[in-house]
């Protein structure tokens, strides 16, 4: 897991608004930049290139450039509610921060900028003859860059904010966080068993304010447990057990973790305060670090093809694909205890796999449960998933199976359908 201020910075470069403000700065300083060209270019050369055309090209550059911006960004918005109305507004996230929209908006605002700092400095005459030919030339690479965007721009729009894409974005971004999470075990702590018990001594460290964990800084947790004094004066001996994963629910009455062995330590105390800072809650639930999370989107996405006002039957399908590819990848790779934990202080709880399943079957069951040819693909999914996982796969994919079964019997009216089903719950059982 990564520290808490890269994490926050990696928060701040996947806005819209970093970038484009990085290539407005980038087109402002390449215009002025131009008017210190006479130590460049030759004065002779200057003469018979660019000091008298790249007046009205900066002027053409500035009108379509803001139109173009436009027109943009109003595609761009329309995307976001129509990703927000037919998928789910935990999916447009994701568009929000796609790097192609990013920037090629970034590469529109700041050719308008460069051009309009450009006819402002043409105009208030800072530009000799040697800078209006370097700002022809730099003006002639910003329309190749442009050019460029705007192909990249009009390919992406044929795709942006349709269903089966945004659900390619969901199933991307729950992939990475599973290999995050199986790359790295524990998140780099040692396991934390569900038999084994925190000790009475602990002390817990809760927040203030309810929200979902969003973050956990890992070595900062690690680097507080080893420099923190015990109860006898040694140091290196203090334990840290996690109680809650990142998208996790917690209020102050739920601890995001237990301390123990901590000296001179109580409840709320400002010795616990350095476990508290190096956990991050918000209002919403993220992508990164929360597998989880990417499970719940897609199911979101199935229960709305579901919905009457819909009927999308082949969306859900598509979407259960999409679950049994990532529980099946999680089945191969899991989450194994390495050799060398980094975080040896710091005890993890294992991913859940139960609520895996639970966030990935359980709504496209009760949603579909009279749709025959939906229920029979869940169930063909949960019996592909017995066979390739172990024992405790099997024992998730049977208890999801047979629930879905009882929802199907009393929703569907052919008695031919529910036998067809049963037999698929029997292959599973046998």
């Amino acid at each position: 897991m990564i520290s808490k201020w890269r994490w926050l910075l990696l928060r701040i470069v996947r806005q819209i608004w970093f970038r484009a403000s990085l290539f407005a700065l980038l087109g402002v300083v390449t215009a002025l930049f131009s008017t210190g060209a006479q130590w460049v270019i030759p004065a002779d050369v200057s003469v018979r290139f660019g000091s008298e055309a790249v007046g009205p090209i900066l002027n053409i550059l500035a009108s379509s450039m803001l139109a173009v911006t436009t027109f943009s960004l109003t595609v761009m918005v329309t995307a976001y509610g129509a990703a927000t109305s037919d998928v789910t507004p935990r999916a447009a996230k994701l568009l929000r921060e796609d790097p192609t929209t990013q920037n090629v908006l970034a590469v529109f605002v700041g050719a308008f900028l460069f051009s309009l700092v450009g006819i402002i400095a043409l105009n208030t005459e800072l530009y000799g003859a040697s800078g209006r030919a370097m700002l022809f030339g730099v003006t002639l690479l910003v329309i190749l860059i442009m050019v460029i965007a705007l192909l990249r721009w009009i390919n992406h729009l044929a795709h942006l904010g349709m269903v089966d894409e945004t659900s390619q974005l969901v199933e991307v971004s729950a992939r990475a966080a599973f290999d995050e999470r199986a790359n790295t075990p524990f998140m780099g702590g040692r396991p934390l068993r569900s038999g084994q018990a925190i000790p009475a001594s602990a002390i817990p460290v809760c927040h203030d304010v309810p929200g979902y964990v969003q973050h956990i800084d890992m070595s900062a947790l690690a680097a507080a447990a080893r420099n923190a004094e015990t109860a006898d004066g040694a140091q290196g001996e203090v334990k840290v057990y996690l109680a809650a994963l990142p998208g996790a629910y917690v209020h102050s009455h739920r601890p995001l973790l237990w301390v123990d062995g901590l000296k001179d330590a109580e409840p709320g105390s400002d010795a616990l305060a350095v476990f508290r800072d190096a956990c991050v809650v918000g209002d919403q639930r993220n992508f990164e670090g929360d597998p989880r999370f990417g499970l719940v989107v897609l199911t979101e996405i199935a229960s709305r093809a579901l919905s009457p006002g819909v009927n999308d039957p082949g969306t859900a399908i598509d979407i259960i694909g999409r679950q049994v590819r990532l529980l099946a990848a999680w089945a191969e790779k899991g989450e194994r205890e390495g050799d060398e934990p980094a975080c040896p202080n710091v005890l993890v709880p294992p991913l859940s796999l139960d609520d895996m399943f639970d966030d990935a079957f359980a709504p496209i069951a009760r949603d579909g449960a009279g749709l025959f040819e939906v229920q029979l693909r869940l169930l063909k999914a949960l019996q592909a998933l017995a066979e390739i996982g172990g024992a405790a796969f099997r024992q998730s994919a049977l208890r999801h199976a047979r629930m879905a079964l009882k929802r199907s019997e009393d929703a569907l009216a052919l008695e031919e359908e529910k036998t067809r089903l049963r037999d698929v719950v029997r292959e599973i059982e046998g």
